[in-house]
């Protein structure tokens, strides 16, 4: 397996669905890719997935999926190639505020939160405890203030609340109250989406303002690797498909523990996976929008555990993402998921990498890119913002460099070199101006930083945060609309009214 850049012969025969791509590199050679995609078929036609509930039975094999003596259900390969087929492409996750939409199978990537971390990490004093409701609706408004964050999926778990439907109902209410971005989420059972489909509907003005801008998707992790379908969550699925919203369907095999140990193996049944349940949507409803969420995790060698910022973790989640082109399917994968337990240099580079390369696999949608440590266990405020930077320096990287005449500067080395000072200061301002500046990251010179009594990053962080989470409470939903929506919900919603400054 190798890097190189991608060219026009790379690209599988067109009859494959094959986008023209919007990877800068690539992991897999097409030869791979067509090996990885005939062995999910195999999988999906010969292995098949146990725990089908009997709503996705009668489902899909209407859709010609087969239940075998062994309780098994299965997929031809003509179905699965046909449910691929008629899956939603170019569809757009949509923000309360339009200027937040995003949309999908362009060459945009799109960075935001995720997770369901039960930890939060208090950056200056370096310790951890439950994560609370304050916590979530607070990093909600911090990502409505940060212009590289493009959605906010709930990143953790409110551990205050110990009731499931409180749980899920408030976490919803949080995260709207907190960002007008496109709201990810998820519900422990399918009659939570009732009520969390009423709040939606009030925010939105109506159901069908709600199902023409769908703002809310429905995280699921349908799949218990491996290929087992996950009771719970597949009801949740058939709710949601029901209710309008657009799906991430989510698989999360570990290599060496709940996928094989093998990277190409870890990705072919992970992508047998995803689908397996794009078959199971489509069966529902067909072309209902859903996203290729094939999101493996790489293991450490030494311990087993969990290695999610690791070089193996940036080689899986770029070739689900080619994966993904091949099938010309949106996608999402995670990136940014460090074993860090603090924002650190171990942090920085972790997410750097795995970041910036999940970029330029093209993946649409990075999940889990901003605030995560400790293997998804600890989210910190402090660096949610300092992500933001770091995912403003990897969008720069991902607009690569523009060479035309103008900007290739023929006349102006000449002016400089012959009859000019011999140097570029004073030229071309517009161009300086168009440069990243990332707002935390100190490009001072020694001087000037012991004049200013050298704070580090973390500190400048947690500066911009309280200042921030001081100053910045969000007012898109109106007071006399958050005063319905309380009213609808009564003792269920318990995030206090001045936590939101009202």
């Amino acid at each position: 397996m190798e890097f190189r850049m991608s060219s026009p012969q790379d690209k599988p025969d067109k009859t494959q669905r094959m986008r023209p791509r919007r990877s800068q590199l690539t992991v897999l050679s097409p030869s791979d890719i067509e090996r990885i995609n005939d062995a999910a078929l195999h999988l999906l036609e010969q292995v098949g997935f146990s725990d089908v509930t009997p709503s996705g039975a009668e489902a899909m094999t209407r859709a010609g999926a087969l239940v075998g003596a062994d309780g098994r259900i299965r997929f031809p390969r003509r179905m699965v190639l046909a449910s691929i087929d008629k899956a939603a492409r170019g569809f757009t996750l949509f923000g309360q505020d339009s200027s937040h939409d995003l949309p999908l199978g362009t060459a945009r990537v799109h960075y935001g939160t995720a997770g369901a971390a039960v930890q939060f990490v208090e950056a200056e004093t370096g310790l951890y405890r439950e994560a609370r409701l304050q916590d979530l609706y607070d990093a909600a408004r911090l990502a409505e203030s940060l212009p590289h964050i493009h959605f906010f999926q709930r990143p953790m778990v409110a551990r205050d609340i110990a009731d499931p439907l409180a749980m899920d109902i408030n976490t919803l209410y949080a995260c709207l109250s907190g960002t007008t971005k496109h709201v990810g989420t998820s519900f422990a059972v399918r009659e939570h989406v009732a009520p969390a489909l009423d709040m939606v509907h009030m925010v939105a003005g109506g159901e069908a303002k709600f199902r023409a801008r769908p703002f809310v998707s429905n995280s699921n992790a349908f799949v218990i690797s491996p290929m087992q379908f996950a009771e719970q969550a597949c009801g949740v699925l058939e709710a949601c498909v029901a209710g309008g919203l657009p799906i991430l369907l989510l698989a999360t095999g570990q290599a060496g523990s709940t996928a094989p140990q093998s990277l190409a193996g870890a990705v072919a049944q992970t992508v047998a996976e995803v689908l397996a349940g794009l078959v199971y949507v489509n069966a529902l409803k067909p072309g209902h929008p859903a996203i290729f969420g094939a999101w493996p995790f790489a293991s450490d060698p030494r311990s087993g555990k969990m290695a999610s910022g690791s070089a193996e973790q940036s080689l899986l989640a770029a070739a689900c993402a080619e994966m993904a082109g091949f099938y010309d399917l949106p996608c999402g994968s995670g990136a940014g998921m460090t074993e860090a337990r603090l924002p650190d240099i171990q942090s920085g580079y972790e997410k750097g990498m795995t970041e910036v390369m999940a970029g330029f696999a093209g993946l649409d949608l990075v999940y889990e890119a901003a605030g995560m440590h400790a293997s998804l266990i600890g989210f910190c405020h402090e660096s949610l913002i300092l992500d933001n930077d770091l995912i403003g320096q990897c969008l720069r990287c991902l607009e690569g460099i523009e060479v035309t005449g103008e900007t290739l500067s023929l006349d102006e080395i000449a002016a400089v070199c012959v009859d000019g000072p011999r140097h570029y200061l004073a030229s071309d301002p517009v161009a300086r101006d168009q440069r990243y500046r990332p707002a935390l990251a100190d490009r001072s010179g020694s001087q000037q930083r012991e004049s200013s009594g050298w704070p580090s990053i973390v500190e400048r962080a947690t500066v911009e945060k309280n200042r921030l989470l001081t100053t910045f409470f969000p007012r898109h939903i109106p007071k006399t609309m958050d005063e319905r929506i309380r009213a609808r919900f009564g003792d269920l919603i318990q995030l206090p009214r001045a936590a939101m400054g009202l």
